[in-house]
C-alpha cells in the first residue's frame, strides 16, 4: 500500500509539472471593425450617433473594437505607414456613407475582395444604396441604388423574417419614425429581405413614388461569395439608435457578418 500511495503522489507531482509548463490557451481576441462615415454628398448628422452606437455595443460586449474614421485611407490591401492598418487587419467593415467615394481601382478591388473572397463582413449603413452609385459591383454588393426617400415620418415596418438573428426580437409590425428610401435596380432574387415597409401606413399618392410594385425594402441580408453582408436603411434619425430593439438588431447584425452566429440569407420573394 506504501508503494501505491508513493506511486500515486509521483504522478501527481509529475502533473503538476507538466500543467505548470504548459501555456495558458490565448484569450480569443476581439475582433475588429472598420466603420467609416464618410460623406462625398449629404451629411448626415446621425453618423456620429451609429459610430458611437458601433463603438459601445463592441465595448460593452467585449466582442470587437471599432476603428472609427472619416476617410478613405484604410481601404486598401497596401503596407500603410505610420501605424495606419489596411484591411487585413479588419474582420468587417460598416460603411455610413453618401456620394462617390475617392477610390481608386486598387481600394475598389481590395474591399470587395476583403468579402467576397477573404469571407469578411460588410454592414451599410442608412445611406449605402445613395454611394458610388456608378460603381456596379458596389450595386451588386449592397443591393441596390438609391432613388428617393418619399417618406419621413412615423410610420409601421414588416419585420418579414423572425428567424434571423437580427430580426427574431421584433414582433411582426416595428412603429418607428424615420426616413424611408426607394431603390431601383434591388431584387429579392439576390438579396433576403429582412424588413420593409408597409405602404398601408404611408401616403402612396405622393407624386415622387417611382416604384410601382410596392417593394420597399429596408433591411436585408446576403452571401457575397465567402463574406457576408447586412444593410439597412433605417438609421436617418438620431433617435433610431437610442432604441434597445434597434441596438439589439445592430449587435446581431454584427455577430452574423463576424461569422458569430448563423441565419439563412437565401433569397426569397415576397409574401
Amino acid at each position: 500500500m506504501k508503494k501505491v500511495y508513493i506511486a500515486l503522489a509521483l504522478i501527481a507531482g509529475v502533473t503538476a509539472v507538466l500543467i505548470a509548463q504548459t501555456p495558458a490557451q490565448p484569450q480569443a481576441r476581439p475582433k475588429r471593425i472598420l466603420f467609416i462615415g464618410a460623406s462625398a454628398g449629404f451629411q448626415h448628422d446621425s453618423i456620429s450617433y451609429a459610430a458611437g452606437t458601433l463603438w459601445k455595443l463592441g465595448h460593452d460586449t467585449g466582442l470587437w473594437e471599432t476603428y472609427i474614421r472619416t476617410d478613405t485611407q484604410l481601404i486598401t490591401k497596401k503596407k500603410l505607414t505610420a501605424n495606419a492598418r489596411n484591411l487585413d487587419y479588419f474582420d468587417a467593415v460598416y460603411l455610413y456613407c453618401t456620394g462617390d467615394l475617392p477610390l481608386d481601382a486598387e481600394q475598389k478591388a481590395s474591399l470587395l475582395s476583403f468579402v467576397h473572397d477573404d469571407g469578411k463582413g460588410f454592414i451599410g449603413g442608412h445611406t449605402v444604396t445613395d454611394c458610388n452609385q456608378n460603381w456596379p459591383e458596389w450595386v451588386d454588393m449592397v443591393g441596390g441604388i438609391f432613388i428617393n426617400h418619399p417618406w419621413h415620418q412615423a410610420a409601421t415596418v414588416n419585420v418579414e423574417d423572425r428567424s434571423f438573428p437580427a430580426t427574431a426580437h421584433f414582433g411582426p409590425k416595428l412603429q418607428i419614425t424615420d426616413e424611408f428610401y426607394e431603390n431601383r435596380e434591388f431584387s429579392r432574387d439576390r438579396v433576403r429581405v429582412l424588413m420593409s415597409l408597409d405602404t398601408k401606413s404611408v401616403d402612396m399618392t405622393k407624386p415622387n413614388i417611382e416604384r410601382k410594385d410596392g417593394d420597399f425594402a429596408l433591411t436585408w441580408v446576403r452571401n457575397y461569395g465567402k463574406g457576408r453582408v447586412f444593410c439597412s436603411a433605417l438609421g436617418h434619425e438620431n433617435q433610431i439608435y437610442d432604441r434597445p430593439d434597434m441596438q439589439k438588431m445592430y449587435l446581431e447584425a454584427v455577430k452574423w457578418v463576424l461569422g458569430m452566429t448563423n441565419g439563412d440569407a437565401t433569397p426569397r420573394p415576397k409574401k
